[in-house]
């Protein structure tokens, strides 16, 4: 741990959070993997949609700026991931460490919000777990968004990770901020209290990331749930044309596109101007 700061961590979340509608609340849901805080807004009585944030920082509140456009129709769930940044808080030693554990968590979450199934949800590392989830609980998933999902049809490109190695060596605020200046083009066009809240995550007292290989193959092709997978078109993290064909060539219930001039670290908070759209057509039209 490098000087983590959780008083100004706990600041930068909330100011973050204020971004949220006005119908906000702060869910506390009891799993096997400690309390996991879910972030939540929307008609109580609409479906349910259940978001994931990626790795590296970041924490349910990225959904930001998809929240307000989601929850028109959605009762939308947020959650942070347990053992990483934000508000969940895990018991010592009980962290997720396997693929099971981290669905198992899953389960959880839903069965903590009454929920049998819902639409989900998740972005790079989120829609990593989003889809291992569907693999092995299908009937809890309705249908899937997948936003530049890392490690899921394709691996890393090595320079992304060559870049990001200083960052997860000895994570500071200001590592964290030429990272996504390299990956993002710049972080004039990041929100600022987005950014100070990546900053403020380093050094956050997280445990190591449940990692693993890419999914068989074969449980992709039998997986019946419909699936919106969306490329960031500039991102740095993998090439989004492979990403698309390989999505298109093994899931047989897929919608695919690039979203041009959009970098993997800006999503999902600055998005394009089409992105809730294209998020809420893929949900509206299975209704």
């Amino acid at each position: 741990m490098t000087g983590y700061d959780s008083d100004a961590f706990g600041s930068a979340y909330e100011a973050v959070r204020a971004k949220w509608p006005a119908d906000r609340e702060a869910l506390s849901i009891p799993t096997p993997h400690g309390t996991t805080r879910v972030n939540a807004c929307g008609p109580r009585d609409a479906p349910p949609l259940l978001l994931l944030p990626g790795g590296g920082g970041a924490t349910s509140l990225s959904w930001y700026a998809q929240a307000g456009p989601l929850s028109a129709t959605r009762r939308v769930y947020a959650a942070d991931l347990p053992g990483a940044p934000g508000l969940s808080v895990p018991p010592p030693g009980r962290h997720p460490r396997t693929v099971a554990d981290l669905t198992g968590w899953l389960d959880a979450v839903l069965d903590g919000l009454g929920l049998a199934s819902a639409d989900v949800g998740g972005h790079s590392y989120g829609a990593w777990i989003a889809l291992h989830h569907a693999l092995r609980a299908p009937g809890r998933v309705r249908r899937l968004l997948l936003l530049d999902p890392t490690r899921c049809f394709t691996g890393y490109r090595p320079g992304y990770l060559l870049h990001a190695l200083p960052m997860l060596l000895r994570p500071t605020p200001g590592r964290v901020r030429a990272f996504l200046e390299w990956e993002t083009g710049g972080t004039a066009s990041l929100d600022p209290d987005w950014l100070r809240l990546q900053e403020a995550a380093a050094g956050f007292p997280a445990a190591k990331p449940v990692t693993g290989p890419l999914p068989a193959p074969d449980a992709l092709r039998a997986l019946e749930v419909p699936v919106l997978v969306l490329a960031a078109g500039r991102g740095k993290a993998h090439d989004p044309l492979r990403v698309t064909a390989g999505a298109k060539a093994l899931l047989p219930h897929v919608t695919t596109a690039v979203l041009p001039g959009t970098s993997h670290h800006a999503l999902p908070q600055s998005a394009p101007p089409d992105l809730a759209a294209r998020l809420t057509g893929f949900l509206d039209a299975s209704d």
